[in-house]
C-alpha cells in the first residue's frame, strides 16, 4: 500500500491506497507550531485499523508548505552571501520594474531582510562573459569572509559569482574553502541552484536555497524519525515544485525545489482526475482553509513556468503554474473604511480558526457563512473530526457584517459567499482569459474542503458547463502525490548564440546532464532502464531579456537547428510573430522521470446511507434541498439539483439547473439542457 500526506494551512490531508486501488482518506487539524506533529497524527490514524500494517507500506509521499512558509514568514535560517567584488548590492537593487510603483506601504520587493548588508561579503575573482577566467579566486578572502559571516550569526552561506553558470570552478573552490573554514555550515552555489543569466534572480534563488537548508534538513529529519518510530521502512519522498517527487537526500541538497510543493501536488491530482474522465484539458481550483490554488491542465498535465514567485520575491525554479489567492474557508469577512464588504486576505487559519470552531476565533469567515446558509452540516464537518457551532457562526456574522451593513443574517452570509466567489472566479480568469484561453471550453475541477461549495458559482460566473468532481476532492493534493513521478532534473547555462555553438558541444552537454540525472536516480535505487528522459532548452532572440522554453527531440542529430526552429515556432505561438534573427541559447535542461505505478481505482460499493431534506440557501434563495451521501450514489445514477452531496472530506452544492452523473472514479456535474 501507499501513503500520501499533504500539509495545508488548516488541515493536513492523508490518503492510504491499497493494492486493489481502494482509498482510505482523512483530515486532521494542522499544527502550525510543528507541522511534523500533524503528519504523525495522520499516520497513526491511518495505520490504526486492522489493515494498517507498517511493513506493508511500499511508498510514503509527502507534500509540504514548510519551505514556502519559511520564506513568507521570515523564519528561514540567517544566511550570508559571498559574491564577486563590486556586486554585493545586486540582491538589494533588484529590478527596475516594481510590483506597486505608487504604494508607499507596499512590502519589500527585494529580500533585504534575508541578506542584510552586514552579511554580504565581496571577494576577488572574475569569470568573464565568455566563460574564461579574467581574475583568479582569492582563497584567503573567501576564508576571511566565511569567518566573518559565521561571527555575524549566519547559519548558511550562498555563493553567487558573476557568470558562474558558464564556469563554476570558482564557486566550487569557494565552497571547499568555506566548508574547511566553517565545518557544518550549509552552503549553496548559484551554478547548481540556478545556472542561468540574470544576476538578481540567481542571487535570490541561491540565497533562499541556502536559508532553507537548515530548516528543511531539520524538518525532513523529523518526518524520517516519525516513519522509523512507526515501523515504516520505506524512504521518504517529497513533492517538488514542478510536480515530481524527490528522495529526502536530494530534497535536502536543493530545498528551493520544495517551494509550492503542496499546490503542485493538487494540480497533479487534478490532471489524473481529468484523464480518468477521458479529458486532457481543464482548470482546477483547490480551496483550502487559507487559500485557493488555481492551475490550468493541458495535455493531461499541469502547465509549467520557469519564473515562480514566493510573495514579492522571484524564485526561479521550474514550477507547476499555480496561482494562489487568499481565498479560503477561513478568509475573514470585514467592513472597510468606505463601508464596503471585503473577504480576505486575512485568514483565521487553523488557530484560532473560524468562529464556529469555538477555539477562540470571533471573526466571521467564509465557513461561518456556509454554516449559516445550511450548506455545511455542523455535525459532519471533516467527517465529524470537528463539530461546528452554528450559533457562534451566526453571532460573528451578525456582529461584524449584518449589523454594520443593515442586513439580515442570511443576506449577510449570502453577500460573503458572493464576494469570495467573485475573488475565486477572477483568479480563474487570470490563468485563462488573461492568457488567451476561453474558460468556457474547459471543465472545472474543484478540490479542497471548500471547492465543492463554490464550484457551481465559479462555473456560472465564467460560463463553464462541466464540473469534474474527484472521488476525494478534499484530499486531492494528497492523492496527487500518489500519481506523481519520481523526477530529477539538471541544467546548464550558456548565454551564447546558437550559430556559434557546434552540435558536438551541445550533444556533449546534453550527455553530461543525462549522466547527472541518471546518477541521481541510481542514488534513489531506481533502475534507469524504466525512466523517460525529456530535453528542453531556454532560448531567446539576441537582445531579448526574457526567454521561452523549447522541447528538444531526443533523437535529433542537430540539436542547434532543432532549438532554433522550436524557439521561432514557440515565439510565433506566444506572441503572434517571429523574425529571422540570431537565436541565443540561454540554458539546457534534462529531466529524467520514473512514472508512478498505475493502479486502477475501484468503484466503491454503494452504501445504504439515508438521504434527507434540509433547508439551505442556494443562489440567495432559501429552499428545501435533498441531502445525499455521496457513497449512496450508484454508478450511472443521475441526480438533479437542487441537492447537497456530502462526504467526509467535502460538500458539493448542486443548484437547480445542474445535474450530477455518478462514475466509478468521479462525478460529472453538468448544466441541465
Amino acid at each position: 500500500m501507499e501513503i500520501g500526506i499533504d500539509i495545508g494551512g488548516t488541515f493536513t490531508d492523508a490518503v492510504l491506497r491499497g493494492q486493489d486501488g481502494a482509498l482510505l482518506s482523512l483530515k486532521v487539524p494542522s499544527t502550525p507550531d510543528d507541522p511534523a506533529r500533524a503528519v504523525g497524527h495522520a499516520l497513526s490514524r491511518l495505520l490504526g485499523g486492522s489493515s494498517g500494517r507498517p511493513e506493508a507500506v511500499r511508498r510514503f509521499l509527502h507534500g509540504t508548505t514548510v519551505a514556502t512558509n519559511a520564506i513568507l514568514e521570515n523564519t528561514a535560517a540567517p544566511v550570508g552571501l559571498i559574491t564577486t567584488r563590486g556586486f554585493a548590492d545586486v540582491i538589494e537593487l533588484g529590478r527596475m520594474t516594481r510590483a506597486s510603483n505608487y504604494d508607499l506601504l507596499f512590502g519589500p520587493q527585494t529580500p533585504v531582510g534575508l541578506v542584510p548588508p552586514e552579511r554580504r561579503m565581496e571577494v576577488t575573482e572574475r569569470i568573464g562573459a565568455d566563460g574564461s577566467e579574467w581574475e583568479p579566486l582569492n582563497g584567503a578572502e573567501v576564508a576571511a569572509a566565511a569567518r566573518a559571516l559565521e561571527a555575524a550569526g549566519a547559519k548558511a552561506i550562498a555563493i553567487c559569482f558573476l557568470f558562474a553558470f558558464l564556469d563554476p570552478r570558482h564557486e566550487r573552490r569557494a565552497q571547499e574553502i568555506v566548508r574547511a573554514t566553517c565545518p557544518g555550515m550549509a552552503v549553496s552555489l548559484s551554478s547548481e541552484v540556478d545556472p542561468a543569466p540574470r544576476e538578481y534572480e540567481r542571487s535570490c534563488a541561491t540565497a533562499f536555497d541556502a536559508a532553507l537548508k537548515p530548516v528543511m534538513s531539520n524538518y525532513l529529519g523529523r518526518i524520517e524519525g516519525i516513519l522509523q518510530d512507526l515501523g515504516i521502512g520505506v524512504p521518504l519522498q517529497v513533492m517538488h515544485s514542478r510536480g515530481g517527487l524527490l528522495g529526502a537526500v536530494a530534497a535536502r541538497g536543493k530545498p528551493i525545489r520544495l517551494t509550492l510543493s503542496g499546490p503542485s501536488a493538487a494540480a497533479i491530482g487534478a490532471a489524473a482526475v481529468l484523464r480518468g474522465a477521458g479529458l486532457q484539458d481543464g482548470v482546477s481550483i483547490d480551496v483550502g482553509g487559507t487559500s485557493a490554488d488555481v492551475a490550468v491542465i493541458r495535455g493531461g498535465a499541469p502547465a509549467l513556468r520557469m519564473d515562480g514567485m514566493i510573495g514579492t520575491f522571484p524564485v526561479r525554479v521550474p514550477t507547476a503554474d499555480v496561482l494562489a489567492v487568499a481565498a479560503g474557508g477561513g478568509s475573514i469577512a470585514w467592513i472597510d473604511d468606505a463601508g464596503g464588504l471585503r473577504v480576505g486576505p486575512r485568514s483565521a487559519g487553523a488557530a484560532p480558526g473560524p468562529a464556529c470552531y469555538r477555539r477562540g476565533g470571533t471573526r466571521p469567515t467564509v465557513l461561518d457563512a456556509s454554516v449559516v446558509l445550511g450548506l455545511v452540516d455542523p455535525s459532519h464537518f471533516a467527517g465529524g473530526e470537528l463539530a461546528l457551532d452554528p450559533q457562534a457562526a451566526a453571532e460573528a456574522i451578525e456582529q461584524e457584517v449584518a449589523g454594520p451593513l443593515g442586513l439580515g443574517l442570511r443576506e449577510a452570509a449570502v453577500a460573503i459567499h458572493r464576494v469570495i466567489n467573485a475573488v475565486m472566479a477572477e483568479a480563474v480568469r487570470s490563468v485563462t482569459v488573461a492568457r488567451g484561453t476561453d474558460p468556457r471550453e474547459l471543465p472545472l475541477v474543484p478540490a479542497g474542503g471548500g471547492g465543492g461549495l463554490h464550484a457551481y458559482a465559479i462555473a456560472e460566473e465564467l460560463g463553464q458547463t462541466r464540473i469534474v468532481v474527484p472521488a476525494a476532492p478534499g484530499v486531492l493534493a494528497a492523492t496527487g502525490l500518489l500519481d506523481a513521478p519520481l523526477e530529477h532534473d539538471a541544467a546548464r547555462g550558456f548565454g551564447r548564440v546558437l550559430d556559434d555553438l557546434p552540435d558536438a558541444e551541445l550533444r556533449a552537454a546534453i550527455a553530461a546532464l543525462v549522466a547527472e540525472c541518471r546518477a541521481a536516480m541510481e542514488t534513489e535505487g531506481v533502475d534507469t532502464a524504466g525512466t523517460e528522459t525529456l530535453l528542453t532548452a531556454s532560448a531567446s532572440f539576441v537582445g531579448q531579456g526574457h526567454s521561452l522554453e523549447v522541447p528538444i527531440p531526443a533523437d535529433t542529430d542537430a540539436p542547434g537547428r532543432a532549438i532554433a526552429q522550436g524557439f521561432i515556432a514557440a515565439h510565433r505561438a506566444a506572441y503572434g510573430h517571429a523574425r529571422q534573427a540570431p537565436v541565443r541559447l540561454v540554458s539546457l535542461r534534462v529531466v529524467q522521470r520514473l512514472r508512478a505505478p498505475v493502479i486502477d481505482a475501484v468503484s466503491s460499493a454503494v452504501k445504504a446511507a439515508a438521504r434527507s431534506i434540509r433547508m439551505a440557501v442556494i443562489d440567495g434563495v432559501a429552499q428545501e434541498v435533498a441531502v445525499v451521501p455521496r457513497g449512496s450514489l450508484a454508478a450511472g445514477e443521475i441526480l438533479a439539483g437542487p441537492a447537497i452531496l456530502e462526504q467526509d472530506d467535502t460538500t458539493l452544492v448542486v443548484p437547480a439547473g445542474w445535474r450530477v452523473t455518478a462514475h466509478p472514479t468521479h462525478l460529472m456535474m453538468e448544466r441541465a439542457r
